[in-house]
Parts: C-alpha cells; sequence; structure tokens
C-alpha cells in the first residue's frame, strides 16, 4: 500500500514589488491506495499549486511531501498527472501518445504496445489505438490522457481540473469511466475540480480550501463513489436527498469563506 503525506506545506511567491505572497499556508494532508481526495475552493484558494508540490513540478517554501516515506524532490513516473487541457502530441497516433513515456523509459515494443491496448480498452477507446488524435472528440482526448498516465502505472494518479472543459453529458460519463478505474486500481487519486457536484460524487475524501493563502477549511469523508461503483447507477446517487443536502452545505461553506477573504 502506498502513502503519501504533506506536513506543514507553504508555498510563498516573490511578488513584482519585491515583497511575498503566501500562496498556501501549513497543509497537513495525508492519502493511502485506495483513497480518491478531492480538493475544492474558489480560485485562488491554492489547489493547483499543492497539486503541482506533489506532482514535484514546485518545491514547497516549507514543509515536505513523503511518498512512502521518501521525500518528493522533483517529477517522477510514481506520479501520473492529467491536465485539463490533455497535452497530446497531434502528430502521434492515439497509442503511440499512450505508450510514449513507457518508450522513453526504454521498454521493448511489443510490451509498451500491450500495456498502452489494455489502457485504451480501460477507458473505452478500443478501436481508436491507430486514429491520429485530432480527430477525437475533446472528450475522447481527455481519456487518451488519462489511459497515458495510468501507462506508467503510478502510485499516485494527479488530476487538475480534467473534466472542466468538456460539455456536461461528456463530462459525467468520464466521471463513470475515472471512478471504475479508480475501483479497479486502487491508486491514490488526488483531483482538482470547481463543481461541487461532481466532487461530492467522486470523492472518498473531500478538502475545501480557502484563498488568501490558501489552506484546508474543512475535510469531509464521503461514500457516495462506493454508491456509484456498487449500483451503477449515477442519477440514482446524485439525486438522493444527502447528496443534495451536503451539496448546499459545501456550496455555503465556500461561499462563506471565500466571502471572508475578500478585501472590505
Amino acid at each position: 500500500m502506498s502513502h503519501l503525506i504533506c506536513q506543514g506545506v507553504s508555498v510563498s511567491y516573490e511578488t513584482p514589488q519585491g515583497g511575498s505572497l503566501l500562496a498556501l499556508s501549513s497543509v497537513d494532508l495525508e492519502m493511502a491506495s485506495g483513497d480518491f481526495v478531492v480538493a475544492l475552493g474558489a480560485s485562488g484558494c491554492g489547489k493547483t499549486t499543492l497539486l503541482s508540490c506533489i506532482a514535484g513540478f514546485l518545491s514547497p517554501s516549507s514543509g515536505e511531501i513523503l511518498l512512502d516515506g521518501k521525500p518528493v524532490r522533483g517529477p517522477g513516473a510514481d506520479r501520473g498527472v492529467v491536465f485539463q487541457k490533455h497535452a497530446l502530441m497531434p502528430w502521434l497516433s492515439v497509442v503511440e501518445n499512450v505508450e510514449f513515456g513507457l518508450k522513453m523509459r526504454g521498454m521493448a515494443r511489443s510490451a509498451r504496445q500491450r500495456i498502452a491496448f489494455e489502457k485504451l480498452e480501460a477507458v473505452g477507446l478500443s478501436g481508436y489505438e491507430n486514429s491520429p488524435v485530432y480527430q477525437l472528440s475533446g472528450g475522447m482526448q481527455q481519456r487518451v490522457g488519462i489511459a497515458r498516465s495510468l501507462a506508467s502505472n503510478p502510485e499516485v494518479l494527479l488530476m487538475d481540473e480534467p473534466l472542466g472543459a468538456l460539455d456536461a453529458l461528456t463530462r459525467e460519463s468520464i466521471q463513470e469511466i475515472i471512478l471504475r478505474l479508480w475501483a479497479r486500481e486502487k491508486k491514490i487519486v488526488f483531483f482538482i475540480t470547481h463543481s461541487v457536484e461532481e466532487a461530492l460524487f467522486l470523492a472518498t475524501h473531500l478538502i475545501v480550501m480557502s484563498p488568501s493563502p490558501g489552506r484546508i477549511v474543512k475535510t469531509y469523508s464521503l461514500g457516495f463513489c462506493k454508491d456509484f461503483i456498487a449500483s451503477g447507477d449515477a442519477r440514482a446517487v446524485k439525486s438522493k436527498p444527502e447528496f443534495i443536502t451536503m451539496r448546499e452545505e459545501i456550496l455555503n461553506l465556500i461561499h462563506s469563506t471565500h466571502a471572508e477573504s475578500m478585501p472590505v
């Protein structure tokens, strides 16, 4: 079982005026295999900054991040990242995009293609392996991005608003795909969204963050994702009275914390 620990993680940026801006303040967070942690909050609350630190793209100004007891010092294959924009390479086919990281690590072609085909099947893209990525819809391209991140078998899957640019119906269908992949592979997932409903549906643990500086103000343990895995009926889960009640509670919390941070 993998463990990811953030201990007192803070991030400060220098301002053009020569001062500093505290973007993230003393974040403590623990995740283990099978946890689906969703970060939710208004713009500027430090969600992406925290994800960038976990990914190794950004070093904390103070505190540390440990993955299986080892400090995170930079990017690594043990952490896969899916961005809002898929960042696929348009000159490569679908399967070539998915196997690209494995190719860079020197894996034999037959082995990496087998893995790529498996991951494409898992995201519902069997039959599109040799298609140019520019011929795919936005939702299909994002699924290629997810398959590519899973191909390296990371311990942690980091997802920075991966569904934010999609239409509502496509977004809901990919939410379901992501949950089924999570239930099967038991990865640590850290997911950023601005959608309260999406957060409630996906999360085993939901952290609500407040801006100026970014910090965790409340954590919820949730089970709606497991209800979906058991029933396969997303609409039934999202229409539950307790789901709707929780959605309103979290919306009120976000609005109140955002209002408190606004200058008078």
